[in-house]
């Protein structure tokens, strides 16, 4: 099923999106969704009738104001350096754990908002990842079970401030800017698609930047739900989001970065498209 969190009659509101209506859940006799909801396919199937026999009030796509799916992580936890050809375009070994580093929750912003370019760096760059969310409590779980523990996939454009990235030698203020977490611009269950076997593509101002596919992971998804699950709780509305392919606009000859002005859209295959402006900070 596809989710959609979006603005409708001056409030937010969740919804399940089928082709170009959304189905307003705020009629629905359980409420607002949880990320616990979500996961659960017998909540899933409740919701699905309710489509089915026409009962939830219906938005068309184009009158509502899409938002990001977990505007707030309690935990957005990211993975370096995990697609094949990412090595290669790098020329690093093959890593032998998962890479991980941690991006701030306020830096989450919603399809269509401008990524502000920061005044104190000018290496600022695209990223397009695919995302988990977290759907139940999950300790020492198993890869085998990892998809019932999680509550759906959306995309995330992990923007990065090499320069910043580079002068502090770890990642978390080049990453963490507000803005830098672009997010939708919806929250796929996995009973709609394969995470490990998608295409990806990121695009500025309509040319082609990246093109690959979940296929290049070195950690699939359920590899990286087992290590990370078994280092730390995962909580429902946690954010795992899985490394960028290659392409990157760092390691092109010679880089091809972001500025004020130009548009990034990031895809992944049955999640949808993710765009947003580069603004100038003020």
């Amino acid at each position: 099923m596809r989710f959609v969190r979006f603005t409708a009659d001056g409030s937010v509101a969740w919804g399940v999106q089928v082709d170009d209506q959304v189905h307003d859940l705020r009629a629905h006799a359980t409420g607002v969704p949880s990320y616990s909801d979500v996961a659960y396919p017998g909540y899933r199937n409740r919701v699905r009738d309710a489509v089915d026999r026409g009962s939830l009030p219906v938005h068309e796509v184009g009158e509502v104001k899409l938002l990001a799916p977990v505007p707030k992580p309690g935990k957005m936890i990211c993975v370096g350096l995990n697609y094949h050809d990412h090595a290669e375009e790098q020329d690093e070994d093959v890593p032998e754990k998962p890479m991980l580093f941690a991006k701030a929750s306020s830096s989450v912003t919603n399809p269509e908002d401008p990524i502000v370019h920061p005044n104190d760096v000018e290496q600022v760059d695209y990223e397009v990842e695919l995302g988990v969310v977290v759907g139940r409590t999950a300790r020492n779980v198993d890869e085998a079970d990892a998809a019932d523990y999680v509550a759906g996939y959306t995309v995330v454009n992990d923007v990065s401030a090499r320069d910043a990235q580079f002068e502090d030698e770890q990642f978390f203020r080049g990453k963490s800017y507000d803005t830098f977490a672009p997010m939708g611009p919806a929250l796929v269950t996995g009973d709609e698609l394969d995470p490990n076997d998608l295409a990806v593509e990121c695009t500025v101002n309509g040319d082609v930047k990246q093109s690959s596919t979940t296929a290049e992971f070195i950690f699939d998804v359920g590899e990286l739900v087992e290590y990370l699950s078994h280092r730390m709780t995962l909580h429902p509305g946690d954010v795992i989001s899985t490394g960028t392919p290659g392409g990157v606009g760092i390691f092109r000859d010679p880089p091809e970065l972001l500025d004020a002005g130009d548009s990034v859209t990031v895809s992944v295959e049955g999640v949808g498209d993710l765009t947003n402006p580069v603004v100038a900070d003020d």
